[in-house]
């Protein structure tokens, strides 16, 4: 676990150090696009920051080389190379469209080849277990195909979520750490060692986000733009992939005794290996609302709108970093919901806790304008928007001169106005008209 945090602390100093000059270089070489129509934030941010996220990257897997632990992934595994490989190719597609705008139909193709550099070197779903069934062996044309898909879903969805200020980094991050507790599970309690990798790219990718954030957080310095979220969505497919098709579920005995009893010992198993992408489920829904939502308006499934879950949130009323945390706890309620359900399926508390959390994150979702205050020992820590303001004493307003003039006057006997009398209205019929003269011209109507 040492070695692991290393590589994640020197991941996120790496990416966290270079972001600002990467900013520079990015504000020098014009990667700040315009402002767009379905774009929320009000000023031309620059773009280009995965270029400190891949940097980040490699200074994690050439540390995490150097380590006597870590150092056996690379020698048992081409996974690492296979990853580095598709990441570099991902990554310079996602920097030429952060500049020069490159067509969507293009960029499908580059992650689709990226892809397949991946699963040349290795990096590829060789099985999946089935219930009941037990493990299903692939043939290469069906890992192949089942990889590509995985990886073109995954990294489209993590870019279609990168919308405001933080939140792809943030929920890719939740994403990671839920997936590096499973993976850290598998390789360390029952000694599978396919697992490891796995477990490394999650810890970089946790790195890679980590870093980035403080720099991306609202309202934020730099965007990592396609060449940022491609990157960290292919990672995140690649820990996917390598936990999914390469450790054995025979190795996890959990196909021992009846048959009843190992479909029920295997289902908490097979929900992280068989799906994924549950760990970044809020993602995939974006992603498929807005296919069907464009499909169904006559427009293409590239074309870009504000239909998104995050810009339906501000639409109700949530502010934007209000928005952004809601997006945070429900990541963080499905993926580390179904990892805890993973390891104890049997505990009925697991269920009735997340069947709370979700409660909680519903009548969150219906209070978009209740602003929480903090309390007065805790003001200097947070924010000052949550912060108790104190209320000003109304300031006594000079009396106007008019007004002096009147109140000297005696009081004169008012005359009732019958109602109904042309110009005369219900607020007026009481009482004689301002003092203020007629500034209106003639011949127009109040």
């Amino acid at each position: 676990m040492r070695d692991y945090l290393l590589t994640l602390c020197v991941t996120a100093a790496v990416t966290y150090l270079l972001t600002g000059p990467v900013r520079k270089f990015a504000i020098a070489s014009g990667a700040m696009p315009q402002i767009r129509a379905r774009d929320v934030h009000r000023e031309p941010t620059p773009r280009l920051g995965g270029i400190a996220m891949f940097f980040g990257l490699c200074a994690g897997l050439l540390v995490a080389d150097h380590l006597q632990n870590l150092n056996s992934v690379f020698e048992l595994s081409n996974e690492p190379r296979a990853l580095l490989s598709g990441a570099a190719l991902i990554w310079i597609i996602g920097v030429l469209d952060d500049k020069f705008e490159i067509d969507a139909l293009i960029k499908l193709g580059g992650q689709m080849i990226a892809a397949g550099v991946m699963v040349i070197q290795g990096l590829t779903i060789l099985w999946i277990p089935v219930p009941g069934v037990g493990v299903v062996a692939l043939t290469s044309w069906q890992g192949t195909l089942l990889t590509v898909a995985l990886v073109v879903i995954t990294i489209n969805a993590v870019n279609f979520v990168d919308g405001l200020d933080g939140l792809a980094a943030g929920m890719v991050c939740i994403a990671a750490a839920a997936f590096f507790l499973y993976a850290y599970r598998i390789w360390f309690s029952y000694g599978i060692e396919a697992a490891a990798p796995a477990t490394l790219f999650t810890a970089i990718l946790m790195g890679m986000c980590l870093g980035f954030l403080p720099h991306n957080m609202h309202p934020a310095r730099i965007f990592m733009g396609d060449s940022g979220s491609m990157l960290i969505g292919l990672v995140l497919a690649a820990a996917a992939i390598s936990v999914t098709g390469q450790v054995d579920p025979d190795a996890l005995k959990i196909f021992e005794g009846s048959t009843r009893q190992a479909t029920h010992a295997a289902l908490p198993v097979f929900i992280p290996l068989l799906l994924p992408l549950t760990i970044i489920a809020i993602p995939v829904a974006d992603l498929l609302l807005a296919i069907v939502r464009r499909t169904w308006n006559g427009q293409s499934p590239f074309a870009a709108d504000r239909g998104h879950l995050h810009h339906r949130l501000l639409e109700i009323g949530h502010s934007h970093s209000r928005a952004v945390l809601i997006m945070y706890f429900w990541s963080a309620l499905i993926a580390f919901g179904v990892v805890a359900y993973s390891v104890h399926s049997a505990s009925m508390w697991i269920v009735l806790l997340i069947v709370a959390l979700s409660a909680v994150g519903l009548v969150l979702l219906l209070l978009p304008r209740f602003t929480p205050r903090a309390p007065r020992w805790a003001e200097a820590f947070v924010p000052p928007r949550y912060r108790r303001r104190a209320v000003p004493e109304p300031a006594a307003l000079p009396a106007l001169a008019y007004e002096t003039d009147a109140a000297q006057e005696e009081p004169e006997e008012r005359t009732p106005v019958v109602a109904g009398v042309n110009g005369v209205n219900g607020a007026t019929a009481i009482g004689a008209r301002s003092r203020l003269p007629d500034r209106r011209k003639a011949g127009t109507h109040g």
